[in-house]
């Protein structure tokens, strides 16, 4: 075995020897030498500049912290079936601080080149700031507002160089120099339904501002309260930073019905088109609760974009104007004619004076009037007040037909029975001359005669509508408890009011206010407008299968002999148990003879063979289960569109323009609410898993089918001789929890 083995050699072992422990030790030397030298250079400015530099370092830590605004989201308002009408996006402002880009000059060209290219921002304006000695030490320079969630990421990922990064290093180089430049969150106002009931929803001025509507009204409700991030020096001069959290806004559900306001503008635009009017005004109403099913005043313009006139003046009339005829134009079309423009109503309010007359005991419901053509007052009869049939004249007449012929002789007699101080009394008892405390701004009042004012012939020409003036809300809400049993409830546009997690935290129960009348003289005077209907005046707003009352109304305005004429109708349906009513005022409309109250009629017609079926009301004159078709207005063929106001598909889905499903920043997503990128693929996170959209809102858009045409004839004409209504000495727009008188040239973006 001996010649078998091997020999193992052993690995020669290297000694260190004098030379390298030489060399070791003066590198052991340096390297501590170093170290003394450095922490003697520390000592040395710590002694000389510590303060200094620890202030430095401090002031830039609490610069970050104390202007740091965390901003709350403002509420969202929604219809009364969860349709959102109003919501806040997160965006962002770009900041620019200018003393940090100019601390080091590697950083100017960097900044300003990402700035530009990947934000757009104007590069002559980030130089600008930075070389004006009034702002190149400025640390926050707001560059660029409503900057979008993407825009912010694109920036950021360009910005960020990751160790793996495929980019050359002079690429790096670069984008590690861009300094000075942060975001401030902020929340972007929207109205995914844009111009629908615009002048009911309101707008915003800035996040926490606003001056019309229901957003006006709220405001304190919908603004929550913003939260701030800063940092103070504690007794060690460090920096210590404090949060408080913002607190969302509330979200507000409304009395709104989307459905009934698309109907509603579909026929008022379809009128527009047709005709059009100095003013249109249109509110739908549940008559037993008070409470606002959709209101329209009528002029159009997107909630998004409030300052645009272009959907009223032409390009070279916006030219045109200067500062305060712009700030004017935008005033006028923000005003909400239903709420805030008091008019002569004319002979739409004879049911409720004749329902006042009957309550006071003034008549009764067996009583007769004989028209002879007219009414002749003043000692030597020298001022006669006609009838609309003068010459002719209705002859004798009962309640029913002073109403169904719209007699003025009649109403004028039955205001002589009452007499001024029970006249007054009613009128007062109606909230004729007060406002309604309905939960808009701007509310008009209107003015009624005195004992003082009221004369033998403003007494008569009270009682068909003339000589003293009313708005919309409060000849509406009047009828309503002349038609509902003589209940009287506040009008309101709020029914709940919410948490930001959807919680409710109030519900608006409808406010019942006092009894005017009673249910049996509300059953008689229902009759009435319901044989105005059959055959009187009203008729041709009849929808078939359908019963309903209605009253006409055609005030000639004042100075009188003008030839200018308010018309209006009002209606309700069913006649036995009102579901809904309807108010439609045709203010000067363009044609040749304004007298005519065919106009509203034509309008409400057309509203309500589309409402009642959206509401579900049963057809009571139904001919053996069939109902038969309703002939509108002819001059409505061709000129209806349906009005979705929103981007979105048949089953309310938000859509972009190229049929894409999309969510509330315009971000396209599929039908379970992933995001896609351009491709129509789900987009992926850092983990590799699907991300969903945190801002999907549904809508229920209504497909409203065209309508037929149909015909109508005139309607009585109130009195030339009438008296001009009293003088107002009443600011219409002061109260009213309003805000604002207006809007001012800075606020408009004028100055």
């Amino acid at each position: 075995m001996g010649n078998d083995r091997r020999t193992r050699r052993r690995k020669p072992r290297k000694k260190i020897n004098h030379q390298m422990k030489g060399k070791l030790a003066g590198l052991f030397g340096a390297v501590l030498l170093a170290l003394v030298c450095l922490l003697g250079r520390i000592t040395y400015i710590n002694a000389t500049n510590g303060d200094k530099y620890k202030k430095q370092v401090l002031t830039q830590a609490q610069q970050k912290f104390e202007n740091d605004v965390l901003p709350a989201k403002r509420g969202n308002i929604y219809d009364r079936n969860g349709n959102i009408l109003a919501t806040s996006n997160k965006v962002y402002n770009v900041i620019l601080d200018c003393k940090t880009v100019n601390s080091d000059p590697d950083y100017v060209e960097p900044t300003i080149r990402a700035l530009k290219e990947i934000l757009g921002i104007d590069e002559e304006k980030v130089r600008s700031l930075l070389s004006d000695s009034r702002t190149s030490q400025s640390q926050y320079q707001i560059l660029l507002k409503q900057l979008s969630m993407d825009k912010k990421k694109e920036f950021e990922a360009y910005t960020t160089v990751e160790e793996d990064s495929p980019l050359s290093d002079t690429e790096k180089k670069e984008r590690g120099n861009v300094k000075g430049v942060w975001f401030e969150e902020d929340y972007l106002r929207s109205y995914p339904f844009k111009s629908l009931a615009c002048d009911t929803i309101g707008f915003t001025l800035a996040r926490d501002v606003a001056d019309v509507g229901i957003e006006s009204y709220y405001n304190s409700t919908l603004m929550g309260a913003d939260g701030r991030q800063y940092g103070y020096f504690n007794s060690q001069s460090d920096v210590e930073q404090t949060i408080i959290e913002p607190v969302d806004g509330k979200n507000i559900v409304t009395t709104l019905d989307v459905g009934i306001q698309q109907i509603v503008e579909k026929y008022v635009n379809g009128f527009k088109k047709k005709m059009g009017a100095k003013n249109i005004g249109v509110v739908v109403q549940d008559p037993n609760t008070g409470e606002i099913l959709a209101m329209d005043a009528g002029d159009r313009y997107d909630l998004n974009d409030p300052r645009d006139l272009s959907s009223l003046y032409s390009e070279e009339e916006i030219k045109a104007m200067n500062d305060e005829e712009t700030v004017t134009a935008l005033n006028a079309m923000w005003n909400n004619f239903c709420v805030t423009d008091a008019f002569e109503p004319g002979s739409v309010v004879k049911p409720i004076v004749m329902a006042g007359a009957l309550e006071k005991g003034s008549i009764a419901e067996g009583d007769n009037f004989v028209c002879d053509g007219g009414q002749a007052f003043g000692a030597n009869n020298n001022t006669f007040i006609k009838c609309a049939v003068y010459p002719d004249a209705h002859g004798t007449e009962d309640l029913m037909h002073v109403i169904a012929n719209s007699c003025n002789d009649g109403m004028m007699q039955i205001a002589e029975k009452m007499g001024a101080e029970q006249f007054i009394k009613a009128q007062s008892l109606f909230n004729f001359g007060s406002r309604t405390g309905i939960d808009l701004p701007n509310e008009g009042s209107g003015i009624i005669h005195t004992m003082d004012t009221m004369g033998e012939t403003e007494l008569a020409c009270s009682a068909f509508g003339q000589g003293y003036t009313c708005t919309m809300l409060q000849e509406i809400n009047a009828m309503s408890s002349v038609i509902n049993g003589g209940y009287y409830y506040q009008p309101h546009l709020v029914k709940e009011i919410q948490d930001s997690n959807g919680s409710t935290v109030k519900t608006v129960e409808p406010v019942l206010l006092k009894q005017t009348i009673s249910s049996e003289i509300s059953a008689a005077i229902r009759s009435y407008m319901e044989d105005s209907v059959i055959e009187g005046t009203s008729r041709h707003s009849k929808v078939q299968g359908y019963s309903s009352g209605g009253k006409t109304g055609t005030a000639e305005k004042f100075p009188r002999g003008n030839k200018k004429y308010l018309v209006s109708f009002i209606t309700f349906a069913p006649v036995e148990e009102p579901q809904v009513i309807v108010y439609v005022v045709v203010d000067e409309p363009n044609a040749e003879e304004q007298a005519d109250s065919k106009y509203p009629q034509y309008i409400a017609q057309g509203i309500l063979s589309e409402l009642l079926p959206y509401l579900n009301v049963e057809p009571d004159e139904a001919e053996e289960g069939v109902v038969p078709e309703t002939e509108l207005w002819e001059g409505f063929d061709g000129v209806l569109e349906d009005v979705s106001g929103s981007d979105v598909d048949e089953e309310g889905n938000m859509v972009d323009a190229e049929g894409n499903l999309i969510d509330m920043e315009g971000n396209r997503v599929d039908e379970q609410g992933y995001l896609l990128n351009e491709n129509g693929e789900r987009k992926l996170n850092e983990n590799g898993e699907y991300i969903k959209s945190e801002n999907l809102e549904s809508f229920s858009g209504e497909t409203l089918p065209a309508s037929e045409s149909g015909e109508a004839v005139g309607d009585a004409v109130s009195n030339p001789a009438a008296p001009a209504p009293p003088e107002n000495q009443e600011d219409p727009i002061v109260g009213n929890d309003m805000e604002s008188d207006g809007l001012t040239n800075e606020e408009a973006g004028l100055d």
